[in-house]
């Protein structure tokens, strides 16, 4: 039987914010959002300005995280996160993330910040 979880890894220019083993998961590219299982065929695509990445840790568990461009990298054996910027869906203050949607521009840098932060806490809640 085929192995069900694979190796991942999400890491910004600054930090390693996740490595560990994972079942499934979720990422929002410019192609449009992609779900990934164990032994998917090797590919790259570009992350979507304003989307988020959700992950099924091999125990269960679910988690996720904003991020602010970059790219995933799928290969045999891992995933790859490159992000520009990333943030735990634990360290999100969404009610101020909610805040700057309705003032700031949209399309605007601030405005795709808080809506990769939203979706991001919407995703496991």
């Amino acid at each position: 039987m085929a192995d069900k979880t694979f190796r991942l890894q999400v890491v910004s220019p600054d930090t390693e914010l996740y490595t560990g083993d994972a079942s499934f998961l979720v990422a929002q590219t410019t192609v449009g959002e992609l779900g990934i299982l164990a032994n998917h065929a090797p590919m790259l695509a570009e992350l979507a300005p304003g989307g988020c990445v959700v992950l099924t840790e091999a125990g269960g568990d679910r988690t996720a995280f904003a991020v602010q461009g970059g790219f995933l990298s799928v290969s045999a054996e891992s995933i790859t996160v490159l992000a520009e910027h990333a943030q735990f869906v634990s360290d999100i203050d969404v009610a101020a993330e909610r805040e700057v949607l309705s003032s700031a521009a949209e399309g605007s840098d601030e405005y795709l910040r808080a809506k990769s932060r939203v979706r991001a806490v919407e995703a496991v809640s």
